[in-house]
């Protein structure tokens, strides 16, 4: 198998990580046109912002956690050359919960989906490292 196949869904996450950013300036220039002033972004307070504002930077701040360590993961399968179809496939699912997550987080954010769908990308996330590290004292 090629090793490089490993890093396309990092990829995929990093272009889901940028479409979160997109939304959230979306929503700031929105709050702005509805009577936020721009000079609260200075220093990010001053102001109660509007839910949908706050919503979208907790969903973009989420997006450099957990997936800190899917980014790690993905980087020590491929330096190692560990990856095999069963990782590329946990990594390929990863990122599909991420997305489904941030779809549910950043729209109807029902929270029982979203836990769901969070509890599953926390599922594939220690399956990856665990299958890493079998395969790495193989």
């Amino acid at each position: 198998m090629r090793q490089t196949l490993i890093l396309y869904p990092a990829f995929a996450m990093a272009l889901l990580t940028f479409i979160a950013a997109a939304w959230l300036l979306r929503c700031r220039i929105r709050a702005v046109r509805e009577g936020l002033t721009p000079t609260y972004f200075r220093l990010n307070h001053g102001a109660k912002l509007p839910d949908y504002v706050v919503q979208a930077t907790q969903h973009y701040d989420n997006l450099f956690e957990m997936p800190l360590l899917f980014y790690v993961v993905v980087t020590l399968s491929y330096v190692t050359q560990a990856a095999d179809w069963a990782l590329v496939a946990l990594a390929w699912a990863y990122v599909g919960a991420r997305g489904v997550h941030t779809s549910i987080h950043l729209r109807s954010n029902k929270l029982r989906w979203r836990m769901w769908t969070f509890l599953s990308s926390y599922a594939l996330l220690v399956l990856m490292w665990g299958w890493l590290f079998i395969r790495l004292m193989r």
